[in-house]
């Protein structure tokens, strides 16, 4: 999959070893880049979803449409498809085999 980022401030922090362990902490950015390596392998959003631990899940509510990753603990890598329009199924969920691109929208704990 193609993966974009909301800002080149996220990118960086992302992407870069030094950047992602000062905001996160050694653990959680290496699991981010870890993410980030699995989704640029996968062929589509389905394949991430049969990652036992990545646990891949769509948000409700006020964050419909928004995906997210487990990362560690209450850490979460938050997405959404990238695609206009989003691919659906005749039901009206998300086809995750069509999601081939995602938009990466933050790291945080959204439980708090």
């Amino acid at each position: 999959m193609k993966v974009y980022y909301s800002t080149n401030t996220l990118l960086k922090t992302c992407l870069n070893t030094i950047e992602g362990n000062k905001k996160w902490g050694k653990t959680i950015a290496d699991k981010v880049r870890l993410r980030i390596t699995e989704f640029e392998a996968a062929l589509s959003l389905e394949d991430i979803s049969k990652l036992p631990p990545a646990r891949c899940h769509e948000f409700s509510n006020n964050r419909a449409g928004q995906l997210s990753v487990v990362l560690n603990g209450k850490m979460r890598l938050i997405f959404m498809p990238n695609h206009d329009p989003v691919p659906k199924l005749p039901s009206g969920g998300l086809d995750w085999s069509k999601v081939t691109e995602i938009f990466i929208l933050e790291v945080k704990d959204y439980h708090g």
